[in-house]
């Protein structure tokens, strides 16, 4: 296949964290999130991912939440928004309404729980892609979902001119190599693991949907620019210096870990929705070890 789709964005996108106060959405918080990312040099935000906790907003909160996002953004960077569902249906309800407010792109997670087929994987996927009119990133995450893209399933789908990337977090650096050798050509494909970045941009990824840059947007963007460049020398450096970082990122359930991190440092309340709670006090403490290591906290 030659490649004749574009970019969304090249380096560094923000799984953006949807920040709580008194159980509705803080959007003065959500603003200043916006702001520091962007000041901080990010390349795209994906809103209402699994890091914004979208399994647990309701439908109001989750179109409101897209659409400010865009109007805060306001063209700066890529805007993607996560609108994938086990609901075929009501994902392309939100797919539909993420393009009509102004999304850049759409973030797909295969459907969870149902464990659908290869073909139902296909079909769900295309029908999504054929409903609207933004190009779509394909999330692979199947620790979560119970689901994982195969190889034939993302070749079917390289088809679409809409399909234009892929988020692989299946971790299977194996599977990911075959998937640059047989589709390479045709999507885009990101690292959704922060801890993998160097080896997936090595093999020709264009970068990373991140948690860690939630954090430390600045330095994920240098870290994926440096790779963009061919110095994967620096890369390495930066990735194997955060390491300790990104792994206390993951100590619990992403996004407890994160969230908690930037109450720590002030840029949002801390409350987070059920059924994830606030973290176990002896991993908050692990934490905060870790960002005072990296003189994130005093």
């Amino acid at each position: 296949m030659s490649k004749l789709k574009n970019s969304i964005f090249e380096g560094a996108a923000t799984a953006l964290i949807t920040p709580f106060k008194n159980g509705s959405i803080d959007y003065d918080s959500l603003k200043a999130l916006i702001e520091d990312q962007i000041k901080g040099g990010i390349d795209a935000l994906v809103i209402a991912g699994t890091t914004g906790e979208a399994a647990t907003l309701d439908h109001e909160e989750h179109c409101e939440l897209l659409k400010k996002s865009v109007e805060y953004v306001a063209g700066r960077v890529p805007v993607i928004a996560g609108t994938g569902s086990n609901d075929t249906a009501y994902g392309i309800e939100l797919s539909q309404y993420a393009c009509q407010v102004g999304c850049d792109a759409l973030l797909l997670v295969t459907p969870y729980y149902n464990k659908a087929t290869p073909k139902g994987l296909i079909e769900s996927f295309l029908a999504t892609a054929e409903a609207t009119d933004k190009p779509i990133i394909l999330y692979n995450v199947p620790a979560r979902t119970g689901v994982n893209i195969t190889l034939p399933v993302y070749k079917e789908l390289a088809k679409h001119e809409r399909i234009v990337a892929v988020k692989e977090a299946s971790g299977n650096l194996s599977s990911i190599a075959e998937l640059f050798a047989e589709c390479g050509d045709a999507f885009d494909i990101y690292s959704g693991n922060d801890d993998q970045i160097v080896p997936i941009m090595s093999l020709g990824g264009k970068g990373v949907i991140s948690v860690f840059s939630g954090i430390l947007p600045r330095e994920t963007h240098d870290l994926c620019a440096a790779c963009l460049a061919g110095d994967f020398k620096t890369g390495a450096e930066m990735q194997l210096k955060y390491l300790k970082l990104m792994n206390a990122l993951f100590c619990e359930v992403n996004p407890i870990p994160v969230k908690a991190a930037s109450a720590l440092l002030g840029l949002c309340g801390e409350e987070i929705r059920l059924p994830l709670c606030q973290m176990e006090d002896a991993n908050l403490q692990k934490l905060k070890a870790v960002m005072a290591e990296y003189r994130l906290l005093k």
